[in-house]
């Protein structure tokens, strides 16, 4: 972990390593931590807010957390909008009483556009700020228990 002082406060730039993140996120079973370390085994670097009164310093080992309400914002933009998109589509096939290959393409063409909506909103800076995980405690001091 390094510390970087900003407008808004000490930010940590987290190396989330696969052997310390979740088990069950990092199957791809829990609630989508893993995404940090899917790419590669090496250790991925996520920017961090400093909880105010936390006394850390580089080289320690933190725990890092998402509020769960912005967890289930993310997972809504994530996977809702795109759901609904589909969804959409299907429903206006359904309604123009279109063959089943015609609401395919429907339900589809919905689902891109679904996925395109939750790519730009995901994009947007004021959206991004809330998705900032906070490190919550020291688990450990500078570089003790790391190899």
């Amino acid at each position: 972990m390094s510390l970087v002082d900003s407008a808004d406060g000490v930010r940590a730039v987290v190396e989330v390593s696969v052997a310390a993140s979740c088990p069950r996120c990092a199957s791809g079973k829990g609630c989508g931590a893993g995404i940090f370390t899917a790419s590669t085994s090496a250790a991925q670097p996520v920017e961090a807010s400093v909880r105010k009164g936390l006394d850390v310093s580089e080289g320690d080992v933190v725990e890092i957390s998402l509020a769960p309400d912005n967890l289930l914002q993310a997972a809504i933009i994530v996977y809702g909008l795109p759901m609904l998109g589909a969804i959409v589509g299907a429903g206006l096939a359904y309604a123009f009483s279109m063959h089943d290959s015609a609401a395919a393409g429907a339900a589809l063409a919905g689902l891109a556009a679904g996925l395109m909506v939750s790519r730009w909103r995901v994009r947007q800076t004021s959206c991004l700020r809330k998705f900032v995980p906070v490190v919550e405690r020291r688990v450990a001091n500078s570089g003790a228990g790391l190899e």
